[in-house]
């Protein structure tokens, strides 16, 4: 996809709903496709630099792993006096269906199956909604979770008045060894960050990326679920689902969304993650 800014001409600015956190609009112009602009006026500094750093990796990854996954191209972002923006090459959202969930399943497998001989973490921090996501790399994936996702979350939950119970500190003792072979992964997977495009391809969008669990990504799609069984079954016969992630590690990893959410949205969100806390501690006792 080409854009010559310096040629092109705005036609209209249409309104674009669905992020909780920025705003977005699609721009079409008279001498190429359509644009997506996303803005926001009180974004950290980065946070779209970041963001544009993390969809370039999944491009590269998607053709390196042979996934058939629509990533929209960054054509450029910027800071202003008045915030910040992103411009992205524009998918339109055409609706999921059971075919668009069995290609995510199985392009979402290849993608995790692509083995990374990097340390677990990325080349830069970023963002996982609005909060910061630290990504400083860690050979063991153990210490990787517990650092680098629990404890900050769990911190700043505490520092406003959430997530006091013990049970939390137990989990944080007892997370047992865990060895999986780090992949690229998309990081924050809802529902909300995926979709069909017009020739049924899946899109993913609005990621938080670093090399982990392929697992991860997979715990944060059924935490809101919304995916169908079509997903999991095409998921399931390209990298077969381990049993120790149904007997804990989906809700380990599940409880770092779950703390963002309750450092995002506030205390609705503590009875779950500490439900999740308290399953993961009686499963690893």
């Amino acid at each position: 996809m080409q854009v010559t800014r310096s040629t092109a001409h705005i036609v209209s600015l249409v309104p674009v709903s669905g992020g909780c956190i920025n705003q977005g609009c699609c721009i079409e112009v008279d001498d190429g496709p359509p644009l997506f602009l996303k803005w926001n006026p009180q974004a950290t500094p980065g946070m779209f630099e970041a963001e544009a750093d993390g969809l370039g990796a999944l491009r590269r990854g998607v053709v390196s792993a042979g996934a058939e996954l629509a990533v929209p191209a960054v054509i450029d972002h910027g800071e202003t006096a008045e915030g910040s923006w992103l411009l992205l090459e524009y998918l339109p959202d055409h609706g999921p269906g059971a075919e668009t969930f069995a290609l995510l399943g199985r392009s979402l497998a290849l993608l995790h199956g692509a083995a990374d001989p990097e340390s677990f973490g990325w080349r830069r921090d970023n963002w996982i909604g609005s909060l910061p996501q630290a990504n400083t790399p860690v050979p063991d994936w153990t210490a990787f979770w517990r650092d680098r996702r629990i404890l900050p979350q769990l911190d700043l939950a505490r520092d406003r008045g959430h997530c006091s119970q013990g049970v939390f500190d137990r989990l944080v003792a007892s997370i047992p060894a865990m060895s999986p072979s780090p992949c690229l992964l998309h990081g924050d997977l809802w529902s909300g960050n995926t979709y069909a495009t017009a020739n049924g391809v899946p899109a993913i969008i609005d990621p938080a990326v670093y090399r982990g669990d392929g697992e991860v990504d997979l715990a944060m799609t059924e935490l809101f679920g919304g995916f169908g069984r079509a997903f999991y079954d095409a998921y399931d016969e390209i990298r077969p689902i381990d049993p120790g992630y149904v007997a804990f590690r989906r809700d380990l990893y599940q409880l770092y969304y779950l703390l963002v959410h309750v450092n995002l949205f506030g205390g609705a969100y503590e009875a779950p993650a500490r439900g999740a806390a308290e399953r993961v501690v009686a499963a690893v006792a």
